[in-house]
């Protein structure tokens, strides 16, 4: 209880500073009276209080003395001038001057007061230099003009209580400026953390938007295709349109199957409903290919990195963001180039890296399926087929996207989250069209993965 009444006193003074000023000062201005009445030379060497008179001049020079210690905080370079004057000034006046005791030294308690204020609220050079000018003229005309012999113990006092002072002054503003930079420092560190998470939350919801569209578009657009087979060749072959439906159906349970494993991610630790399937990888790329390959695009897969029996197993990261790439380049090309479109899928195992190529030769049949049957496109439609893919590279590489034709009409993420997925590997993806026509994908992801970098607080 009484330490929290002390921190309610010290908070109600710090709310008035002026009020503390005026006590300061009219505590000074005691104190001042009463060493100026008191004798330190009494009998047996003991001081003997109320023993000398105080003359007028005396209490007139500590009333201006200790009256301008009230505007210490609004000027107290001035206010120190002043009262070491007026300390100076009583020195000179007064009539004992080289007696045995000096009456007057206790008035350089108020430019004591007033130098503790400039060296706790200036910085360093200027309180040191401030600091030592004060302490030598003040003790030097006190040894001048003071009591005698120089080394008196009044002139000594001068000596210790301004140095004091200045001392006490600067310790108060070093501790303060410490506690500042001690706050500051936490402060940023909770900044830090704050960011760090936000920073987190963002990748992860990132990663989890990637492995949706890549989930969604891909098995959506077979989906897609099957059902438009189905539709057109319903009524002449049926026996082609339930084979159609057939492959509908794997499409849409492997779609569900891989949505519940990535929506898993999102529960918490302590669910029992975790998902226990391990992430697609290049193990299941014949299944990919198998799946395009039903919608009518010749795929031709050149994969050695995959057929050296005994070698050594791909970084998870790597082999999922590979297969990753591989789906989504195969999507793009069924989506924009349509039935009939040439692919090949190269996957290449360099000295510490794994490259990812799919090249199309962009002379696939029209995509709608009710229009399946053509055979040829014509140059027209097939020039603006591609003109219109790379007019949307280029808008993705600067950042657009754009709400109409080819990949972009749904949101323009493909591409995107190739790039996204190879600079999280610090690899690279190079996308563009071809000079005779088609586009390819090339994408080169180090085997070994970076550690994640630490954030300092």
């Amino acid at each position: 209880m009484p330490a929290v009444n002390l921190r309610e006193f010290r908070a109600r003074l710090g709310a008035h500073p002026y009020l503390v000023d005026l006590l300061v000062a009219a505590g000074t201005f005691v104190c001042i009276l009463t060493g100026a009445a008191t004798e330190p030379h009494g009998p047996g060497g003991s001081p003997q209080f109320g023993q000398r008179e105080v003359n007028a001049q005396t209490v007139v020079l500590a009333l201006l003395a200790c009256g301008v210690l009230t505007l210490r905080r609004r000027f107290p370079l001035p206010v120190l001038v002043l009262t070491s004057l007026v300390s100076v000034a009583a020195l000179l006046l007064d009539p004992t001057s080289g007696a045995p005791s000096d009456r007057r030294a206790p008035l350089v308690f108020a430019a004591a007061i007033a130098l503790y204020t400039v060296t706790n609220s200036t910085e360093r050079p200027t309180s040191l230099r401030v600091g030592g000018l004060t302490v030598l003229a003040l003790t030097g005309a006190g040894m001048l003009f003071g009591a005698r012999p120089w080394y008196a113990q009044e002139n000594l006092g001068i000596f210790a209580w301004t140095g004091m002072a200045a001392a006490v002054g600067e310790a108060v503003r070093n501790r303060r400026a410490v506690v500042a930079a001690i706050r500051e420092r936490a402060e940023r560190a909770e900044r830090t953390r704050e960011e760090e998470a936000r920073r987190r939350v963002a990748e992860e919801r990132m990663r989890i938007a990637r492995e949706l569209h890549d989930v969604v578009a891909h098995h959506i657009a077979l989906v897609n295709v099957q059902a438009g087979v189905a539709s057109h060749v319903m009524d002449q072959r049926p026996d082609q349109a339930k084979q159609a439906l057939a492959h509908v159906r794997e499409s849409s349970r492997h779609a569900l199957s891989e949505l519940q494993a990535t929506v898993g991610l999102l529960r918490q630790s302590g669910e029992s409903t975790a998902p226990t399937e391990p992430a697609p990888g290049l193990a299941v790329l014949d299944e990919l290919v198998a799946s395009f390959r039903r919608t009518g695009l010749v795929l031709t897969v050149r994969a050695p990195a995959l057929e050296r029996p005994g070698g050594p197993a791909l970084p998870s990261a790597v082999d999922l963001t590979a297969y990753r790439v591989v789906q989504e380049a195969l999507t793009n090309v069924q989506k924009h180039v349509g039935s009939g479109a040439r692919a090949t899928v190269r996957i290449d195992r360099a000295p510490g890296e794994l490259e990812v190529t799919v090249v199309d030769d962009g002379a696939g049949g029209p995509q709608r399926p009710g229009r399946g049957e053509q055979s040829e496109r014509d140059a027209h439609g097939e020039r603006h087929e591609h003109d219109e893919r790379h007019e949307h590279h280029e808008r993705d590489q600067r950042g657009e996207h754009g709400q109409s034709g080819g990949e972009r009409s749904g949101g323009g993420h493909g591409l995107v989250g190739m790039r996204e997925r190879a600079a999280a590997l610090h690899g690279t993806c190079e996308t563009g069209p071809l000079p005779g026509g088609g586009f390819r994908v090339h994408v080169r992801l180090p085997l070994r993965t970076p550690p994640p970098k630490e954030t300092s607080a």
